[in-house]
């Protein structure tokens, strides 16, 4: 173009027209951008509102009456670093649903949860709750302020060392469950986690019944100030609960005086009909119904014969 011009004396709208360039794109000069009202206004959000995203900033703009397309509200958004980094949400294994079933004796399932309350001053404190799903005893309730995977598996481990090592275990996907350091923890001592489904509790009902009595008859009634008043409280609890307290499905008997009567009439079992060695009075009473029949049946064939 410039040589067109000063070499060959050609007028501007020819040489446009030799090199088929628009004569506007020829004679425009850049501009420079200035954002500084946009950096300043955002710089003014994000200090007083430092976690809300750029769509939360861009319609507080536009409500303050800034007219700024989102597209270049964008840019300088993008130009000054301001994005938030979402946290990826950690996604659960598809777990599959498994049958609330009945123990028929001791260790074969127990189940852990959760709870969540706050004191007086309005510090939050959690409660971690063990259930033996046979005879529904409670075997601990450990508060305190935090309650991480470490301290979990530290009373489990004191629960092992009193009762022996359960078959199984029934717990939701809290993040303090699904923890490596648990699982590498149970399967050292061959225990299995069963995991129930995401959102559904009923798949632990033992233990969601035993924290509906707790928030009702403990969290609810009582305003705790420290946390030494909680442990008390909760270990009282645990002791009435354990001892005292009837339960419907237990024969409106309390989970020891449950206990105690199995562990008779499973040692007499034992003694009578090996056969029958889980104690359960129901099968050791079918058994003696068998043997009857089978001694009638005997008799039967002993007179056939002698005839």
């Amino acid at each position: 173009m410039f040589q067109l011009i000063e070499e060959a004396h050609c007028s501007v709208s020819k040489a446009c027209k030799i090199v088929k360039l628009p004569r506007s794109s020829f004679q425009y000069t850049a501009k420079t951008k200035d954002d500084s009202q946009i950096e300043d206004a955002l710089e003014g959000l994000v200090k007083k509102h430092p976690v809300i995203g750029f769509w939360q900033s861009f319609y507080r703009l536009r409500n303050r009456g800034y007219g700024w397309n989102h597209k270049r509200v964008r840019r300088v958004y993008r130009k000054m670093n301001l994005n938030i980094r979402r946290k990826p949400k950690k996604r659960l294994p598809e777990r599959i649903k498994q049958p609330l079933t009945l123990p028929t004796s001791f260790n074969q399932m127990w189940s852990i949860d959760f709870m969540n309350d706050s004191l007086q001053d309005g510090r939050k404190i959690r409660l971690f709750n063990v259930l033996e799903d046979f005879n529904r005893e409670s075997l601990a309730i450990e508060t305190d302020t935090s309650l991480p995977t470490l301290r979990v598996i530290r009373v489990l481990e004191r629960l092992v060392q009193e009762r022996g090592c359960p078959a199984n275990i029934r717990m939701d996907n809290g993040p303090e469950f699904i923890s490596h350091k648990l699982e590498e923890w149970c399967s050292k001592r061959h225990i299995t986690l069963q995991f129930i489904q995401p959102g559904r509790p009923m798949q632990n009902a033992f233990i969601e019944r035993k924290n509906g009595s707790i928030r009702r008859e403990l969290l609810n009634a009582y305003i705790f100030t420290t946390m030494r008043e909680v442990r008390e409280h909760c270990e009282k609890w645990r002791q009435d609960y354990n001892t005292e307290r009837p339960h419907k499905s237990l024969q409106y008997q309390s989970p020891l005086m449950f206990a105690e009567k199995w562990c008779q009439c499973s040692k007499y079992a034992q003694k009578l009909y090996p056969q029958t060695a889980n104690g359960n009075p129901f099968q050791i009473e079918e058994s003696r119904l068998v043997d009857k029949v089978l001694k009638k049946q005997k008799a039967e064939q002993k007179t056939l014969i002698l005839d």
